[in-house]
């Protein structure tokens, strides 16, 4: 079923997709100088250099940019490696492929029977650089290397758009019953006639295998769930009675202070569960009559 947990040792083989870098005109190059780190966090670099060379990923440079590289500590411990790209993404023209809305992916699962959900690991790192815009990439470390992407890394502007539309036309065929969100996709089935639910999401689940394997994506099995009645996504928790919002975002509202001022009332209305809650505008018309206003806010339980 080609999951896994380890980065592949090779190049992408997604056909007809490669990330793009473009600069707007009249960008100098774009330089940041590297800064010093502690001994661990510079080990840390080193062994992720080492990695990705080892994988194919990335090369040494001769580039004239440079974004330094720095860590980032992990919440289950360890370091996450990130690049400082800052002035690279300020020259880069915007991309403006739509991304997806969670709410319209949410609507479209409700009411589903059967529901699966996976999670791509290291997808960035399946997609090529265009070869021009290599160079663009180059990053210094500590310890005194500059290395440039030959895949496409995580930290640049127009990165996450690239890989939604390379994700959406993979899937293009299974949109019907398997929506993405980045680097999330879902599998979920409705009544079919002539096969029961679990037949016909068996079916689905193995045709989008099928195109993962066939495109040499790894999913993340800790984070996948299969044959579930009702999972939890973009803070809701979605079944076959529809959308509800997930319990711990309940909590979070329930626990909330009582709002003292303008700026805090409207973080709580504008809250994410805000589009969910059916009876908001109609119930809250006193505290959204209060957004409006430049006056103290007196609230009672």
């Amino acid at each position: 079923m080609f999951l896994s947990e380890s980065v592949p040792r090779e190049l992408p083989k997604i056909k007809g997709t490669r990330h793009e870098i473009e600069l707007k005109p009249g960008s100098e190059y774009c330089v940041m100088n590297q800064w010093p780190l502690p001994r661990e966090q510079v080990t840390a670099i080193d062994q992720f250099f080492s990695d990705r060379l080892a994988a194919g990923h990335v090369r040494e440079s001769t580039s004239s940019h440079s974004s330094p590289t720095f860590c980032v500590r992990k919440a289950i411990g360890g370091w996450r490696i990130v690049h400082a790209f800052n002035k690279p993404n300020a020259a880069t023209v915007p991309a403006q492929t739509p991304i997806p809305r969670k709410d319209v992916i949410i609507d479209g699962m409700a009411k589903s029977t059967i529901f699966s959900s996976m999670d791509l690991m290291n997808g960035f790192y399946r997609i090529l650089m265009r070869e021009r815009n290599i160079p663009d990439t180059a990053v210094s470390t500590p310890s005194g290397m500059l290395w440039e992407w030959l895949v496409m890394p995580q930290e640049l502007s127009n990165a996450p758009t690239t890989f939604n539309r390379c994700v959406t036309n993979l899937l293009r065929s299974a949109r019907d019953f398997a929506p993405s969100y980045f680097d999330d996709f879902f599998v979920h089935i409705r009544p079919m006639d002539g096969k029961t639910d679990v037949e016909a999401h068996r079916i689905h689940v193995r045709d989008i295998l099928t195109l993962v394997r066939g495109h040499k994506l790894l999913a993340n099995l800790k984070k996948c769930i299969f044959a579930a009645n009702e999972i939890s996504y973009l803070d809701c928790s979605v079944g076959k009675n529809g959308v509800r919002p997930d319990p711990e975002k309940i909590k979070a509202i329930s626990d909330w202070p009582v709002p003292v001022d303008v700026k805090v009332l409207r973080k709580f209305l504008g809250g994410v569960l805000a589009q969910i809650l059916a009876q908001l505008c109609r119930d809250d018309r006193t505290s959204l009559s209060f957004v409006k206003e430049k006056r103290e806010v007196v609230m009672e339980r």
